[in-house]
């Protein structure tokens, strides 16, 4: 390993602590250039313009927070399932519905 890929290693962002300590340091820095801005630009421009540096935080924010690996959640144990034993139809047929092998067919009604 290089010298140069160790100090790329010291600036590469790691843990969501590490992301959430560097949003921490944007922010102050947002919130200061917001005062700037209020001070340059008194009334609502200022106001804009403050709100605009707030707003990029929250962009950065998820970008960096998005970036990181998640903490690993345990997988949920299945849990089994009951099965409900079946019932017998109301009136406790043992045949099937509709026809069945071996009867003949009823004579059609309908006259063509």
């Amino acid at each position: 390993m290089t010298m140069l890929e160790r100090l790329g290693r010291l600036f590469t962002i790691k843990t969501r602590w590490e992301a959430w300590a560097v949003i921490w340091a944007i922010t102050l820095g947002a919130v200061e250039r917001g005062k700037a801005y209020l001070e340059t630009y008194p009334g609502a421009t200022g106001w804009l313009f403050f709100l605009a540096c707030v707003a990029v935080v929250f962009l950065a924010g998820g970008k960096l927070l998005d970036s990181v690996r998640p903490i690993e959640q345990p997988k949920p144990v299945p849990v089994p399932v009951r099965r409900t034993r079946r019932h017998a139809p109301a009136d406790h047929r043992s045949r099937p519905f509709g026809r069945s092998a071996g009867t003949t067919p009823r004579p059609s009604t309908h006259r063509h």
